[in-house]
């Protein structure tokens, strides 16, 4: 027997604890076939042998506070358009997401998202098996309180 499938909404708060994020807002996007993060500073590097990409994620939203660097298996280079129409190679990489304690590995395409709403897009292709949207809903996943100060942290 499958297990349920969770229902998330139109933005979510998720993890990527591979790559050190403890929380980024998602906006959850089924229009879009790839997930993609928004990094700066993206280089290619060799690793014994192996093809890596270094980059920095910003993971709050509109600032540049809480940089993490970051480095992960180069898994390939693909041509994507974006929302705007243009088309961008991007490198692609594959980490596990944790969405409201469920865990799977998605593919993850690296760009500039500085003028985007939101830092990630999680795309159908790494919703397809594991969730269902509810358009009308947010982070039905987890609940946010507000530090003291101002900041955000899992309830």
């Amino acid at each position: 027997m499958k297990p349920e499938k969770q229902v998330v909404g139109w933005r979510e708060w998720v993890r990527l604890p591979d790559l050190g994020v403890r929380l980024v807002k998602a906006k959850i996007d089924t229009g879009a076939r790839t997930s993609s993060l928004h990094a700066d500073d993206i280089r290619f590097v060799t690793r014994g042998g192996k093809r890596m990409v270094r980059f920095v994620i910003h993971p709050k939203q509109r600032t540049s506070r809480g940089a993490i660097e970051a480095t992960a298996p180069l898994v390939d280079l693909r041509r994507v358009r974006s929302s705007n129409g243009m088309t961008e190679l991007r490198p692609v990489i594959r980490t596990p997401v944790d969405v409201g304690g469920d865990c799977w590995v998605i593919e993850l395409t690296l760009t500039r998202r500085d003028l985007m709403g939101f830092r990630m897009l999680l795309g159908r292709q790494a919703l397809r098996g594991h969730a269902i949207v509810d358009p009308g809903r947010s982070f039905r996943t987890r609940k946010v309180k507000r530090r003291p100060g101002g900041g955000l942290a899992p309830a």
